[in-house]
């Protein structure tokens, strides 16, 4: 009986101390969602502090990159401030994209939405991110309704404070997507 190379090979692996053999197999399942997780065309309760977050980020890193287009080496590391009409573009287009690389994950028996700048938290050793489907639309639908909610005038006027005002202004504060009320609302559910 002959046995082709990679064949050998993995079966080498089983039988080499350190190799594949004593370890745990790892498995990862997708994250059961629920009838409002995959069919509702809001942002479910649960996962809004998450979305918050996202759209803090994004808008954060969209007029960020704004402003470095203004910085010349003449400015002398003064910090440029956008103008509202581009301002006003700069947010639109922050809500308008394709929000590519969210999407939501269980950890811990706890659905998360993941993506850029959200925090990581505890990381499984695998896990596996459902993607597209109904989540970009919510989080754009997300963001438009904070620049509707607060402006763009307001918005743009605490991103120059920090970063973290931005995401006080939009998520904190009484009734905001991450406040204690919303907390002790996600936990009840």
């Amino acid at each position: 009986m002959t046995l082709s190379l990679p064949l050998l090979l993995l079966l080498g692996a089983w039988a080499i101390p350190g190799g594949f053999g004593d370890r745990a197999p790892l498995t990862a399942t997708a994250p059961q969602l629920d009838d409002e997780e995959k069919y509702s065309a809001h942002m479910p309760a649960h996962l809004r502090c998450d979305a918050c977050r996202a759209v803090v980020y994004q808008m954060w890193h969209y007029l960020a990159k704004a402003e470095a287009k203004l910085h010349t080496p003449d400015s002398g590391g003064q910090r440029q401030e956008l103008s509202e009409s581009v301002y006003t573009d700069v947010l639109d287009q922050s809500c308008t994209q394709t929000w590519q690389g969210y999407g939501i994950r269980e950890v811990n028996q706890v659905k998360r939405l993941t993506g850029p700048g959200l925090s990581k938290g505890p990381e499984p050793t695998i896990s596996v991110m459902i993607t597209g489907g109904p989540w970009p639309t919510r989080l754009s639908t997300t963001c438009l309704h904070y620049l509707g909610e607060f402006g763009e005038d307001q918005i743009y006027e605490v991103y120059q404070q920090s970063r973290g005002a931005l995401e006080t202004l939009l998520c904190g504060g009484p009734g905001g997507a991450c406040s204690e009320e919303a907390t002790v609302t996600r936990t009840e559910l």
